[in-house]
C-alpha cells in the first residue's frame, strides 16, 4: 500500500472511502485562483512561474477538500516548446500564429529531448509541489498530465480550437502519412516530457485526449489511442508504480476497442457509468463522470453522486465530473460535491 489513498484507489487498492478530484479544479471558479492569476498578467505568464503555478495548484486541496492536486498547467506548452508561435487571446483562447500545414511544417520543429528539456518550468513546478507536498503531510498525490497526441495535433494543424477539424480531418483522409508523420514528432516529446515529470515527482500520470469524439470509431485507434498506448507502454516499462489514467472524452460507442496497459479510465458524462462498468470495468479502475453543470445545484449532485455510487460501490472507481467544473459554479457548490462523495463512499 502507498501513504496516498488517490494512488491505491488507482491500483484498485482498498481504500477508506473513494477518492475525489475534479478537472479544472485550479481555475477560474475559485477567487483566489483569479487573484494569483491577475497578479501573473496572463495565462501563459502563470504556466512559467513555478512559484504561483504551485499555488494555485495547491489551492483546491485547502478550499475544496480535494483528494489529489493536478498540477497547474497547460496541454499547449508542448508544441510551444516545439517551437509554435502560440498566444492566449482574452476571450476567444490559444492561437497558433503559424499552423502545420506540409512536411516543411513538421520538420522545422524541434523534436525529442530536446523540446522536452526546454520545459523546465513545468519540472521546477513540480519539484517545488513535491517539497511543499511532502511538508504538509497530509499524504496528498500530485497529478501530472499531457494532451493526448491527437488533441495536440488538432491545435497544430487548425491553428485553434474547432468545431469541426475539417483541416484536421481532411488531412487524415487526404494526407494520413502527413498526419502520422506529426502524430509520432508529438509522441516522442510527450514520452519524454511525462518521464520528466515523473522524475521531478509526480505521483499520477493523466492524458487527456479532449477531442477523441472528432475521429470516427473506425479511425480512432489508427489516430489517436495506439499512440496514447505507446505513451503508457513507454512509462510502464520503465515506472510500473506510477498509475496512469486515459481520458478519452465522448467515446461511448466504441468501449469495446479500448486496450493496453494503464490503470484507470476516465468516464466523460456522455457515456453511462454503468456501460463502462460492463464494459471496462473487470480491466480498469473507473474514474468519473458527473456531469459539470449538476454542480450548479447542490441537490442535483447530491443526487448524481448517489447514483454513481450505487453502481460502482466502493471498489475500484474514483469520483470526478465527466469533464472540467465550469467558472461560474459556486465555489460551496464545488465543496459539496466532494463532501458527498466522501460520505457516500465510506466505509
Amino acid at each position: 500500500m502507498s501513504n496516498k489513498i488517490f494512488v491505491d484507489a488507482c491500483f484498485g487498492k482498498e481504500t477508506p472511502y473513494t477518492p475525489v478530484w475534479m478537472m479544472r479544479q485550479a481555475g477560474r471558479y475559485l477567487p483566489e485562483y483569479m487573484k494569483v492569476r491577475a497578479e501573473a498578467g496572463n495565462f501563459l505568464n502563470l504556466c512559467h512561474d513555478p512559484k504561483k503555478a504551485a499555488e494555485v495548484t495547491l489551492q483546491p486541496l485547502d478550499i475544496v477538500g480535494v483528494d489529489a492536486a493536478i498540477l497547474f498547467s497547460d496541454i499547449l506548452v508542448i508544441p510551444d516548446e516545439m517551437g509554435m508561435d502560440l498566444e492566449f487571446i482574452k476571450g476567444e483562447g490559444p492561437k497558433f500564429n503559424d499552423p502545420i500545414t506540409c512536411e516543411a511544417d513538421i520538420d522545422r520543429l524541434i523534436g525529442g529531448d530536446e523540446a522536452a528539456s526546454k520545459l523546465t518550468y513545468v519540472f521546477d513546478t513540480i519539484k517545488l509541489l513535491r517539497t511543499q507536498l511532502d511538508e504538509r503531510g497530509d499524504n496528498k498525490a500530485l497529478i501530472g498530465f499531457t494532451g493526448a497526441p491527437w488533441t495536440l495535433a488538432t491545435y497544430m494543424i487548425e491553428g485553434q480550437g474547432t468545431k469541426t477539424y475539417n483541416i484536421c480531418k481532411k488531412m487524415m483522409y487526404s494526407n494520413p502519412k502527413l498526419l502520422h508523420k506529426i502524430l509520432a514528432k508529438v509522441t516522442e516529446v510527450v514520452k519524454l516530457y511525462m518521464e520528466k515529470q515523473i522524475e521531478s515527482g509526480i505521483d499520477v500520470v493523466q492524458i487527456f485526449d479532449s477531442w477523441a469524439a472528432a475521429i470516427e470509431p473506425s479511425k480512432y485507434d489508427e489516430f489517436s489511442w495506439k499512440y496514447m498506448v505507446e505513451i503508457s507502454d513507454y512509462l510502464k516499462s520503465k515506472y510500473p508504480h506510477i498509475p496512469i489514467i486515459m481520458f478519452p472524452k465522448g467515446i461511448p460507442a466504441f468501449l469495446d476497442k479500448v486496450y493496453g496497459n494503464f490503470d484507470v479510465f476516465g468516464v466523460d458524462w456522455s457515456t453511462p457509468i454503468a456501460l463502462a462498468k460492463e464494459k471496462l470495468g473487470d480491466k480498469y479502475v473507473l474514474q468519473g463522470n458527473m456531469e459539470p453543470t449538476r454542480l450548479y445545484s447542490q441537490e442535483m449532485t447530491t443526487e448524481a453522486v448517489q447514483d454513481i455510487q450505487d453502481v460502482m460501490g466502493t471498489s475500484r472507481h474514483i469520483f470526478n465530473l465527466g469533464h472540467g467544473i465550469l467558472p461560474d459554479v459556486p465555489v460551496a457548490n464545488a465543496i459539496h460535491f466532494v463532501k458527498e462523495c466522501q460520505r457516500v463512499s465510506k466505509k
